[in-house]
């Protein structure tokens, strides 16, 4: 299957082989059940403890988000790109492994540690996902941001079946150890394989597209970056696009990041939770992959079109939970298009994007991004403590959808060999 892509194509995908073992341990299952236990022994009601771990996920987002397009206009210069991402993905992997040794009676300390190490994660991403630019040409950018995205998912189900097993054996009492034990071993399981499987990136993966060093490169790229502020409207597609960006992937964002916690307030059990959501990665995978084929023959527009869609009826039945079997349907809803949507925006994106700058204009997807994941966690957090009902906060992203879904009509799809150029708007 790989060898329809180049050395460089190959290694890129690789690293959402590694990172997406803690998008789904740490981010989405076993990190969340572990810390629900643990607030919920410290005394703390699941409404308050599904709240905090919102807020948590609000600050980790908007530190990174301030930081970001900084970052990003100062790594376009010649050789700080790759230094950028190995000091993230080196902070993600370290906290990661941190978690591991955390006494389980320290919620709070917990959620300090998972947000280091969330930024770390979400830090390296933002780099890694402007060498896509780097790795391969516009006309494959759908195919290999969407295998990525299959690879992520397939692979993930690997650590993540190793650290279900541990867990479950532990609680039937077939492996010697307390549940507790078995979930901070999925934590180590997640730093290694995440470590060790980004060796390709950081190996073959190189910078191709810079802007040459130059004296005082970080005062320069402040110029940059308030020059790109100043001027970002004037790129129409790009500004629409980022502006429809930010409304739909809130709700993506958000349901990924609170789904483990909101299955729990429903009742589902932990062993449920966790066997729905490796379902959901074994599922997620072929459909993401699927996604970039069809958008070769459709235009990645469309299917983006075809994604909020989905989430939208997402939202609507998540209202309606009451059942396992729901949350079932639900699960395998999201599974079908989470991956999709978050492939072809990044495709898109890098189309309509200037190469030498990818970083800097990464920076800006990203900020956009993460303020939007910082309004939907914090919305569910809210409407959570005054409800007392989830439910209602899932509901109330269905909004956020529709405004993507509007303001995307509006964007034109991006053309091979022509980027966003300055228009009046």
């Amino acid at each position: 299957m790989m060898k329809r892509f180049s050395k460089e194509e190959s290694s890129w995908i690789f690293y959402d082989w590694a990172n997406s073992a803690y998008s789904i341990i740490i981010s989405t299952a076993v990190f969340p059940l572990f810390y629900k236990a643990a607030a919920t022994n410290a005394g703390v009601s699941p409404a308050d403890s599904t709240a905090y771990l919102g807020y948590t996920v609000a600050i980790a987002t908007f530190i990174l988000a301030m930081l970001s397009p900084i970052l990003g206009t100062i790594a376009d210069y010649q050789g700080y790109k790759k230094k950028f991402f190995t000091f993230f993905f080196a902070l993600g992997v370290i906290f990661t492994a941190v978690l591991a040794f955390v006494p389980s009676d320290q919620w709070l300390l917990l959620l300090i540690f998972y947000t280091v190490a969330a930024i770390g994660s979400a830090g390296s991403n933002v780099f890694y996902d402007a060498f896509l630019t780097d790795v391969t040409t516009e006309e494959r950018m759908n195919k290999v941001s969407s295998r990525g995205f299959g690879f992520g998912y397939i692979g993930s189900t690997i650590p993540f079946i190793i650290s279900i097993a541990i867990i479950v054996l532990s609680q039937n009492g077939i492996l010697p150890l307390s549940t507790t034990v078995a979930s901070k071993i999925a934590f180590l399981i997640t730093a290694v394989w995440w470590g060790l499987f980004s060796i390709p990136l950081i190996k073959n993966v190189h910078q191709r597209y810079f802007i040459e060093r130059e004296p005082k490169p970080v005062v320069k790229s402040f110029r940059r970056l308030g020059k790109t502020l100043k001027e970002i409207r004037q790129y129409r597609a790009l500004f629409l696009f980022l502006l429809a960006y930010f409304f739909y992937i809130d709700g993506v964002g958000t349901i990924i990041t609170m789904s483990t916690a909101y299955g729990t307030d429903l009742g589902i059990t932990a062993t449920n939770l966790l066997i729905i959501l490796f379902v959901t990665q074994v599922v997620a995978g072929p459909f993401a992959i699927l996604y970039g084929r069809l958008a070769e023959r459709f235009t990645g527009k469309k299917m983006l079109y075809v994604g909020i869609s989905i989430y939208i009826i997402v939202c609507i039945y998540a209202y309606f939970l009451e059942t396992t079997l729901d949350f079932w349907i639900l699960a395998m809803l999201v599974a079908s298009s989470q991956g999709g949507i978050q492939a072809l925006s990044r495709a898109y994106f890098a189309k309509l994007i200037p190469k030498k700058n990818s970083n800097e204009f990464f920076g800006f997807y990203n900020i956009f991004g993460k303020f939007a994941s910082i309004l939907g966690p914090l919305l569910v957090g809210v409407t959570a403590q005054v409800t007392g009902d989830s439910s209602s906060g899932v509901f109330s992203l269905v909004i956020l959808f529709i405004i993507g879904l509007v303001i995307l009509a509006f964007v034109p799809e991006p053309k091979a060999g022509e980027v966003s150029k300055p228009t009046i708007v």
